[in-house]
């Protein structure tokens, strides 16, 4: 599937499904390394595809929007997946981070948050307090990112190479929720 500008690209979903469990890929594919996200997500609905492992509990998504936007698309999930491009200050480019939302400063910089929205986190917690049926486990596949503010549908080539390590990060986490899937409908 090819990268467009559009907000929002859905892969796998059906009308009448309910996932449980959404793989999101955030940013902007159109700003370089930021398309990382998306790219990533692609690369896991393929892997599902290809391995029979796509079904109507995981929904795959790309998204260009964070904090209440992103939060509202949580709504109904049980759990989820977010991958997108970090800056951490301190990481190698195309380094792969395992992360959950704890894990992360509640900033109001980068694609969990928007300048004139919130951060995810704040979000979540509005939802909470709204009584909205989110996620309650939300693990971030995080790639550490170079240009995020160029015009450039190509990513940089260490951005690129850490494609498979974040799949494959990706494609555990999915595995042992879809674990935990099955032990509960089995209790």
């Amino acid at each position: 599937m090819s990268s467009s500008s559009s907000a929002e690209q859905v892969f796998n979903k059906k009308d009448g499904e309910n996932p449980q469990i959404l793989i999101v890929g955030l940013g902007n594919p159109i700003l370089g390394d930021d398309g990382i996200g998306w790219r990533v997500a692609e690369a896991v609905e393929k892997a599902l595809l290809e391995g029979n492992k796509a079904g109507p509990n995981v929904h795959v998504a790309c998204f260009s929007l964070g904090g209440l936007s992103l939060m509202e698309r949580l709504i109904g999930y049980d759990q989820a997946i977010i991958i997108d491009a970090v800056q951490t200050g301190t990481g190698v480019p195309g380094q792969v981070y395992d992360l959950r939302l704890a894990d992360l400063p509640d900033l109001s910089t980068g694609h969990l948050t928007a300048a004139h929205d919130t951060s995810l986190q704040t979000a979540l917690r509005l939802g909470q307090e709204m009584g909205a049926a989110l996620p309650s486990q939300i693990v971030i596949v995080g790639i550490e990112a170079e240009k995020v503010y160029d015009f450039s549908e190509v990513l940089s080539p260490e951005i690129e190479a850490s494609i498979p390590s974040a799949l494959q990060l990706v494609l555990e986490r999915l595995d042992a929720m879809l674990g935990d899937v099955q032990s509960a409908s089995n209790t």
